[in-house]
């Protein structure tokens, strides 16, 4: 059976080296970062999810502030709000959350936010600048995920890897941390002939698709390192519903090296990464370095 990844944990302890980062730079630089989050909107599962990231900022000692603004408010006001948020020396950090309602233009949203505080990791420039290389506020479902791939097997170098899903979100990202850490990698889509052999050749396989269980046991080469991003929710019988991956976990867990699990994989990981990305980019502003701990 595969070792199981325990995101869950892994995340716990990121915040708490996140929360000692937080207490230094107070105490060394009177530098408390500060996270806005922008909500439009009445988005159950994204109400949630503002929630938790408003929690888990205040318990690492950081500032959290919310905006949450009716679903009717225009374009030129959330334009606004953020050239105001830009202009704020409080505020280290800007997230917008998504989806935004659909007379809001997503992109021109994301790319208003500054580059210096787009936590995020969304705005063309850091994505260009992840793409060459340079340093860059990196998207944080993708750090989270080569930060558990590194945790486990430690040097990445060499290892070919395998990512099925091309998103701007995931996808993309992802394969441009895995080069950056010397991996030969394969981008695998709806469009790849015999998906299952590309996947069978990988020695790190990450699936981010959005399609329940779609990554089969025989999809995994023996001892490979399976990383889930997907979450999906699918019937269960008697009415409920259960939360799975885009990975057959019960069946790749029996072919795979290690494997997360979904929920409690890469799930936790993304708070925990955009908490690390708030104080990565408060020392950037402030010429201060970015603690080794994080």
């Amino acid at each position: 059976m595969a070792t199981i990844i325990d995101g869950k944990a892994f995340a716990a302890g990121l915040r708490q080296r996140v929360g000692v980062a937080v207490s230094e730079l107070v105490e060394q630089h009177n530098i408390k970062p500060g996270l806005v989050v922008v909500l439009v909107g009445e988005d159950p599962a994204s109400q949630v999810y503002v929630r938790n990231k408003g929690k888990q900022t205040v318990e690492a000692g950081m500032d959290s502030i919310e905006h949450k603004l009716p679903a009717d408010t225009s374009e030129a006001d959330l334009l606004a709000l953020i050239d105001k948020l830009n202009n704020d020396p409080a505020v280290n950090g800007i997230l917008v959350q998504l989806p935004l309602p659909k007379h809001i233009d997503e992109s021109k949203v994301i790319n208003t936010i500054s580059v210096a505080k787009d936590v995020d990791g969304f705005h063309i420039e850091n994505v260009g600048k992840l793409s060459i290389g340079e340093e860059s506020l990196v998207p944080c479902t993708p750090a989270g995920c080569i930060l558990l791939l590194k945790d486990h097997l430690g040097d990445l170098s060499g290892k070919s890897a395998v990512v099925v899903g091309r998103s701007n979100i995931v996808g993309k990202p992802v394969s441009m941390l895995l080069l950056k850490e010397n991996c030969t990698v394969t981008i695998a889509h709806s469009r790849t002939r015999d998906l299952p052999g590309v996947c069978r050749q990988a020695d790190i396989v990450i699936a981010a698709v959005g399609v329940a269980e779609l990554v089969k046991a025989d999809w995994i080469k023996p001892g490979a390192v399976v990383i889930d991003v997907g979450i999906n929710r699918i019937e269960a019988g008697d009415g409920k519903t259960r939360l799975v991956g885009d990975v057959d976990f019960p069946g790749a867990s029996e072919v795979a090296g290690a494997i997360t699990p979904v929920p409690g994989g890469v799930g936790p990981m993304t708070i925990a990464c955009l908490l690390r990305n708030t104080v990565i980019a408060a020392c950037r502003q402030h010429g201060v370095a970015v603690p080794d701990s994080i």
